[in-house]
């Protein structure tokens, strides 16, 4: 079966003097019937080229879940005379959230069956739990198309029923004390969310009482509640710029009050604590400094320093409980906590046993506690989910998931090296590998990143991830620039007109992995997801000859024709991450890393590449004209597959075990590709056994 081929529509864009000629732009029109035709084409040709995998992608899907505990239960978390849990059924794709009233013992109930909500949808998933400070009311979003636009819906758990409140599109939910009266963001048609609206229950939706609109498009709106409940939380944050208003949660009544007004580049967060407020900003602090200000006088003048700024130091987040301050920060590429008693002073950092990690704050909905919960994994260490002390600096381990089938982590070694990029700077490369292989480049290695928005590939467990370990593949997450691993410098260096440091970054750990002996480049395969398909992309047309497999996950691939047209989800707020090519400056380097303008002939290594037709973040278009360039355009036979999911969006599919299977079709793809499994017919697997 030969791949389809799209038709050339050459379309001239002209943009600062610069004349480019797309030939596949009329891949956009979703509802052109000859566009969907070419998709269904593409998964038709992708199906029967797996088609030889499908024994493998089973025993792959059955290998990892049968290392899943199915029917579980997750630690419960306490709020007020309260315990909320979540479980799961075997067989069942969905979780069951639950709540128990006084102790673990009294009688279960129901809160929300997602199993029940999503019978009969192809796509089902729930967005955002809001409980009312009086446990009465459940405010719950759900998405069925996979497009992230979300329905509100109220249920009374007292009576187990719907209240007649849907409102379409809602991103943001935050209860006032009253029980009755909730904010909500709703996104407007760039899905951007950019109003906040006060609704009180018993009350037509249809008079819902604007309270805030943010008209500049580079800003999103979310409203939350403090750990102390005492107030709501109006926040608005573009890329680099933030801005905060409160209001008192017993008052919902009144006006939003504005912390301090948004300065360009200068982000800020806000926690209570009793008369003040405790401030996570980068005002003058580019790793973040933490700051106190009076409640009544909260602008920047009046801001206290309580930790300063650290050039060697990330100050990521901070949680604020009556006695005690918890800062979450980054040193060396890890992450750590740092406990501050607000009566004595006196302040302690919790230690981690394993070198390489990857820790972060679990739920603690109660601000009248001494009690932290944080949960905390590595590359071998499974997820855990801890209660800390923070008085007697005890932990107990609450639970750990379970890894079935006898997983023992003595069979497996993480490690941390440093790859050297072109400019000098070192890049961490977090490994995990099966002990005893050898070093003498022929190991399969699976290598991954992702590099923008200032996020961190942490090294965090997953047992799914034993089905490559165990067959003798290495495991290799690259921590490369335009993420904040080694603080926000990382970040910086890795965006706007120093994008390309991500992506030299990026062969520098591939070779490094090469020098070392661990792989070569026919057994080394690369993937990433995203802004990480972007990363993908960019390393296939810079060094095709380093890979032998890519694969690229809804990736962010047309960069410059997304950034030029506003009208299109997340392209005017991402002006500060890409610049805006409006500029000519911006323009021509955009264009001279963008993996579909910079797709040339030349050899490919074998690749696949997913989209969502219902993706709001990447669209859909995006990877599916890539792959139509490609087939024009590359010098080799190397194998090129394009699979779109129809029915899902970014993330794709919504259910646990849909998703085992997705997971199990890309892993059949690179261990056949790289040779560790052997492509067999089912056909002739069927004669073997008969004979047998």
């Amino acid at each position: 079966m030969k791949p389809p081929i799209a038709a050339k529509k050459p379309k001239r864009i002209r943009r600062h003097g610069d004349v480019r000629v797309d030939p596949y732009a009329w891949l956009r029109d979703r509802d052109d019937p000859e566009v969907l035709a070419y998709l269904k084409a593409e998964n038709r040709h992708t199906a029967q080229r797996m088609r030889g995998t499908q024994p493998l992608q089973k025993k792959l899907f059955e290998e990892m879940r049968r290392r899943i505990k199915e029917t579980d239960l997750d630690v419960p978390v306490q709020v007020d005379d309260y315990f909320y849990y979540s479980r799961t059924i075997k067989g069942q794709q969905y979780p069951i959230f639950c709540r128990r009233r006084g102790s673990l013992r009294a009688r279960e109930q129901v809160i929300l069956d997602h199993n029940e909500l999503a019978r009969g949808k192809k796509f089902f998933d729930v967005g955002l739990h809001a409980m009312s400070p009086d446990h009465r009311f459940l405010a719950y979003s759900s998405d069925t198309r996979g497009n992230e636009r979300y329905t509100l819906r109220i249920k009374d758990l007292a009576t187990g029923k719907l209240r007649r409140e849907a409102i379409e599109d809602v991103d943001s939910v935050a209860w006032a004390l009253d029980g009755e009266t909730f904010f909500y963001t709703v996104l407007d048609h760039l899905h951007r969310p950019h109003r906040v609206f006060r609704h009180r229950l018993g009350t037509s939706v249809a008079a819902d009482e604007l309270v805030f609109h943010e008209p500049d498009e580079a800003f999103y709106v979310g409203v939350s509640t403090t750990r102390s409940r005492a107030y709501i939380v109006l926040d608005l944050h573009a890329k680099t710029t933030s801005e905060v208003h409160v209001l008192p949660a017993d008052a919902p009544d009144r006006p939003f009050r504005r912390v301090q007004k948004r300065q360009r580049h200068v982000e800020y967060a806000i926690d209570h604590h009793g008369d003040h407020f405790f401030v996570l900003h980068n005002r003058r602090a580019k790793n973040f400094a933490l700051a106190r200000t009076p409640v009544e006088r909260p602008g920047a003048r009046h801001w206290e320093t309580v930790i300063a700024h650290r050039d060697d130091v990330l100050l990521e987040d901070v949680s604020t409980f009556e006695n005690h301050l918890v800062v979450f920060e980054r040193e060396g590429g890890l992450e750590h906590i740092r406990v501050r008693n607000l009566t004595s002073g006196a302040e302690h950092r919790v230690h981690f046993p394993e070198s390489v990690y990857t820790v972060a704050e679990g739920a603690n909905p109660e601000f009248h506690t001494h009690t932290l919960r944080f949960s905390y994994s590595s590359l071998v260490t499974p997820s855990s989910v801890f209660s800390y002390d923070m008085n007697s600096r005890r932990r107990t381990l609450l639970k750990q998931a379970p890894v079935l089938g006898g997983y023992d982590p003595k069979r497996y070694k993480t490690e941390r090296i440093f790859a050297t990029a072109p400019d000098g700077a070192r890049v961490p490369i977090s490994l995990v590998y099966r002990k005893g292989i050898r070093h003498d480049g022929r190991n399969p290695t699976f290598l991954t990143g992702y590099g923008s928005y200032g996020a961190s590939r942490d090294p965090a467990f997953s047992s799914l991830r034993l089905s490559l370990l165990d067959r003798g593949v290495v495991y290799a997450i690259a921590h490369v620039r335009g993420g904040s691993e080694m603080g926000r410098d990382w970040y910086e260096q890795g965006k706007f007109l120093r994008k390309k440091n991500t992506f030299t970054d990026f062969i520098a750990c591939a070779e490094a992995l090469v020098a070392a002996r661990l792989t070569s480049p026919a057994h080394l395969a690369i993937q990433g997801g995203s802004a990480g398909g972007l990363l993908m992309g960019a390393v296939a047309n810079m060094r095709p000859d380093l890979f032998g497999v890519v694969v690229a996950d809804v990736p962010f691939v047309d960069v410059l024709n997304t950034m030029l047209d506003p009208s299109l989800p997340l392209t005017v707020i991402e002006y500060d991450e890409w610049g805006n090519p409006n500029d000519q400056r911006y323009y021509r380097y955009i264009k001279s890393y963008s993996p579909y303008d910079n797709v040339g002939a030349q050899d490919y290594p074998t690749m696949l590449v997913t989209a969502g037709l219902h993706d709001p973040r990447v669209s859909y278009w995006e990877p599916a004209k890539l792959v139509a360039k490609l087939r024009a355009t590359k010098t080799d036979d190397n194998e090129l597959l394009l699979k779109t999911q129809m029915t899902a969006g970014h993330f794709g599919a919504s259910g646990r075990y849909e998703m085992l299977k997705e997971i199990a079709f890309d892993y059949a793809f690179v261990l056949t590709r790289l040779g560790v499994e052997t492509l067999r017919s089912p056909r002739r697997r069927a004669r073997a056994v008969r004979k047998k």
